[in-house]
Order: structure tokens, then C-alpha cells, then sequence
């Protein structure tokens, strides 16, 4: 199974990139969909976030890795509550800190392919110019004359210094606590003809 995947993903990619090693991906197209949520009421929040570039790196029939840059300033909040309000907040220092960490990075350092159009991928995360190893799987389709690859992950916060009302905060209020997870949608499409 393995060997017939790599097969259509590498015939595909072959035919696509006229031999390149690179594909540059449509910053236009993709983006980042994010979610957080109080820890203890229903009450989520939804927006996205926009990539200032990004490159998915293949050697043969394989992908090898990938870099990847967000733009924090372009973080925006999609589900209409407080939105002013709350997008300012998500940039200043209880969270992300934009003014001092305008970009967030993925670096794909390893890529396992277990089933058809389905990677396992080893990575690392920078968020406030502090990383962390997250893995995560993601699926790969070619849509008129492009690829799209999708993945959907979770991580804790914590770990990378946000910490703002966080349930492991000592006096943090029980009904203002925030969950320690951000959820993650991804959409990577490629550039036609990179």
C-alpha cells in the first residue's frame, strides 16, 4: 500500500513540478482556522489566520519537509462576537504578543505515508519565538491543477508561554478560565505549474 501511494503521490507531483524540488504554496488560498473556548461554559470563539508564505520541500517521489510562516497580525475573529475586543486581545501580550512576535513558523522535519492520501507528520511549532515537536496527520487531494493538503490538530498553549487565565493559573476565576487547548485547521494549496 505504502509503495502505491508514493507511486500516484510521486507521478502526480512529477507531472505538477516539471522536476522542481519546491512547491510554493497560494498564500491567497490557504489559511489557518483556529478555535478557543472558555474551559468550563460553552462559549467558543472561531477566526482565522493567514500565511505570509510557505514551501512544502520533495526529493524523488517523496515529501521531505516544508517551512511555513504566519502572519500574526492577520489573525481576525470569524464568528461575530466582540470582535474588536477580542482580536485586540489575542494580540497583545496575554496571548500572542504581535508587536514582538508578528510571525509564527512550522518546520515539516519528517513525513510518513500510512495510507492513501494520508501523511503522519513530525514537525516543529514556534509561537513567540519559543518551539515545541507536534505531530499531526494530513491528507493530500489534487483539485484542477493543484494540491490541497488539509490537517486538523490540537495543541496546549501552555507550552508555548500563553498562559493567560489558564486553568493552571493560581486565582484564576473558575468561570473565566480558558481552556489550555487551541484547535487547528489547516489548508495548504499549492501554486499552479510550481
Amino acid at each position: 500500500m505504502k509503495k502505491i501511494i508514493l507511486l500516484v503521490v510521486g507521478i502526480g507531483f512529477n507531472a505538477f513540478m516539471y522536476g522542481q524540488g519546491t512547491i510554493n504554496i497560494d498564500t491567497e488560498k490557504s489559511v489557518i482556522k483556529w478555535t478557543g473556548s472558555k474551559l468550563f461554559q460553552f462559549d467558543a470563539h472561531n477566526g482565522t489566520v493567514k500565511f505570509s508564505k510557505g514551501t512544502l520541500l520533495w526529493s524523488g517521489e517523496r515529501i521531505m519537509g516544508g517551512h511555513f510562516e504566519a502572519d500574526m497580525n492577520s489573525i481576525i475573529n470569524t464568528d461575530g462576537k466582540y470582535n474588536e475586543m477580542l482580536v485586540s486581545h489575542l494580540k497583545n501580550e496575554d496571548f500572542f504578543d504581535v508587536a514582538n512576535h508578528p510571525i509564527s513558523q512550522l518546520k515539516i522535519v519528517e513525513v510518513f505515508y500510512v495510507d492513501y492520501g494520508k501523511l503522519s507528520v513530525e514537525a516543529l511549532l514556534t509561537i513567540k519565538e519559543v518551539t515545541h515537536p507536534i505531530k499531526f496527520e494530513m491528507s493530500v487531494e489534487e483539485q484542477e491543477q493543484t494540491f490541497v493538503f488539509t490537517s486538523k490538530f490540537e495543541i496546549d498553549r501552555t507550552r508555548w508561554g500563553i498562559k493567560y487565565e489558564s486553568k493552571g493559573v493560581i486565582g484564576s476565576v473558575k468561570e473565566s478560565i480558558i481552556s489550555d487547548a487551541i484547535g487547528f485547521e489547516v489548508v495548504l494549496v499549492t501554486k499552479p505549474g510550481c
